[in-house]
């Protein structure tokens, strides 16, 4: 299902990409998203396993960008996220002996694969870089 978490990955990786220099407390990146510090470092790991940013602890502690804003395309973003969106199926399991039923989960599938291509290819053709220049 879709969440929040694309859009909580993307504000932190646009307001590290704003102070490419700097480690950014996830205090001030949550104050930032309104958001509890717990939730933003939470998100932060995620982009530290996929190597996207560094984390440093101490007074001057904080977390930074591994690579520039120019080389991280929002597709990728969204792939660290969740894998794929899907807008759900039916809790109930369809009636088989129905026309419907028997084929709606399949159609479902194909229709949902079929989203996410059109997601990635315009994705990727976005980087972080050029979604922070509006900013």
């Amino acid at each position: 299902m879709i969440s929040g978490k694309f859009a909580i990955t993307i504000h932190i990786l646009t307001l590290l990409s704003k102070f490419p220099d700097d480690y950014l407390s996830s205090d001030f990146i949550a104050g930032s998203m309104n958001l509890h510090p717990v939730l933003v470092r939470k998100e932060i790991a995620n982009l530290k396993k996929n190597h996207i940013v560094e984390s440093k602890e101490g007074k001057n502690g904080g977390t930074r960008l591994l690579k520039s804003a120019s080389k991280i395309t929002l597709d990728a973003i969204f792939k660290m996220t969740f894998d794929t969106v899907t807008l759900g199926f039916s809790k109930n399991e369809p009636n088989p002996d129905c026309p419907v039923g028997k084929q709606i989960n399949k159609n479902l599938e194909n229709l949902y694969e079929d989203i996410n291509k059109t997601i990635s290819l315009q994705l990727n053709d976005i980087t972080l870089e050029d979604f922070s220049n509006k900013f």
